[in-house]
Order: structure tokens, then C-alpha cells, then sequence
């Protein structure tokens, strides 16, 4: 609203709906015009009205068709990394007996974030490594529960994250690299980063099971993989 409002010339300030009204009519400094205001009026509920219409239908896409394919898409680099390479596994949120259970664990995780970040910027940043493991973990068992995935998450990352964070500065270099290209050589380096977070989450998947904060029935390695 005051972003709209500063666009057609209102400044910062948010007036009500009433000021709106009782000012309805006022002088254009130095025209000798007067301008109705009121005027303007419908065009910004207009405005506002296809804003949010566009902001519900992209939390929407993101929360039901963007979450899944998330999941899907680093189960991908997580099997591909333990040699089982299928496109199929793009699509493995998408079925009747994972799909839910997936969406509310990766909407949970994004609800946490969000108010961390509310919080200050530095914890918020904490935390999203602490919970970075969630779709790892949710390829593996989509049905561990959305309490329990996040908790294994932070489980998993403790007294890793400053390292994960200097991992992530390692991939800066290549970014740089990969936008002087015009951003095409971009295309290029975020495999590689996709696939070493892949591997990341093995090695942390792997300690977790040696040091028996999870086990292979919960993580369902032992059953027949997903089709």
C-alpha cells in the first residue's frame, strides 16, 4: 500500500480511508487547478486488489507445486549421488501417499524460518542451516513427520553449520565466474553445487546413523526405493 501510495505521489505517509474522503478535493501547488483525488481512489483498491490476487496465487504455487518439486528435485541429486540416476525422481512428491505429508513439513519449515528472520538477520541465517537438511530427509521418508524431520535437521547440522556456511562461500568464486557469462555460466555451476550439497547431506546422514540419532527404519533406507 505505501508503495503504491509514494508511486502516485503520495509519499511514505498511509492515509485512511477516511482522509481519503475528507480530502477528496484539493489544489495542485502552483497549477491554480483543482485536482479529485477521489478519483484515484477506485484505480488503487483496483491495484491492490490484482497485487494480492498475483501475491495468494504465488504463495500458493510455491507452498503446493514448488515445495514438492523441491523435494523432488534434491532427491535427484541425492540418488544420483548413491548411483541411481532417473528423471523420475523429479516428480516423487507428487503422489497421494507422500504429497501432504511433504507439503506440510517443507510449509512448517518455511513458517520457522520466517520468524527467526522476523527475529534479526544472523539467527534467522542460523537457523535456515540448522533446518536446511528438511527436504533431504523428506526424500528419504516423506512420512517422518514434520516435528520429527526438523528436528533431525538440527540434529544433523549440529556443530556443522559454520562449516556449511564457509562450503557456501566456496561456490562464490564460481557464481562470480558463472555471471560474467552474461549469467548462462551460472546454468552450469548450480549442478555442481546441487550435487556437493547432495553429498553433504550423506556425509551428515551417514554420522547421524553412526551416532544412532536416527536409524535406517526411520530413514526407510532399507526398503524398496520410491517409483
Amino acid at each position: 500500500m505505501s508503495l503504491i501510495l509514494v508511486i502516485l505521489g503520495e509519499g511514505s505517509g498511509l492515509p485512511s480511508l477516511n482522509n481519503l474522503r475528507s480530502s477528496a478535493r484539493s489544489e495542485l501547488p502552483g497549477s491554480g487547478l483543482d485536482f479529485d483525488w477521489g478519483v484515484l481512489w477506485p484505480f488503487v483498491v483496483l491495484v491492490l486488489f490484482i497485487i494480492s490476487i498475483i501475491a495468494v496465487i504465488g504463495i500458493a504455487f510455491h507452498i503446493l507445486i514448488g515445495s514438492p518439486l523441491t523435494v523432488g528435485s534434491l532427491r535427484y541429486f541425492k540418488q544420483s549421488a548413491e548411483g541411481e540416476v532417473r528423471m523420475g525422481n523429479i516428480g516423487y512428491a507428487f503422489n497421494k501417499d507422500r504429497y501432504w505429508a511433504i507439503v506440510l513439513t517443507m510449509l512448517w519449515r518455511g513458517f520457522l524460518n520466517f520468524l527467526w528472520f522476523l527475529l534479526l538477520i544472523i539467527p534467522g541465517i542460523v537457523k535456515s542451516y540448522a533446518y536446511s537438511q528438511v527436504p533431504y530427509i523428506l526424500a528419504d521418508n516423506p512420512n517422518i513427520g514434520y516435528n520429527r524431520a526438523v528436528e533431525l535437521s538440527k540434529q544433523m547440522t549440529h556443530g556443522h553449520k559454520f562449516r556449511m556456511f564457509v562450503l557456501d562461500l566456496s561456490f562464490l568464486g564460481w557464481i562470480l565466474l558463472g555471471l560474467l557469462a552474461l549469467g548462462i555460466g551460472v546454468l552450469f555451476v548450480q549442478p555442481y553445487i546441487n550435487a556437493t550439497k547432495a553429498e553433504l547431506y550423506l556425509e551428515l546422514r551417514h554420522n547421524a546413523l553412526v551416532y544412532n540419532l536416527t536409524t535406517e527404519h526411520e530413514l526407510r533406507l532399507a526398503q524398496i526405493p520410491y517409483f
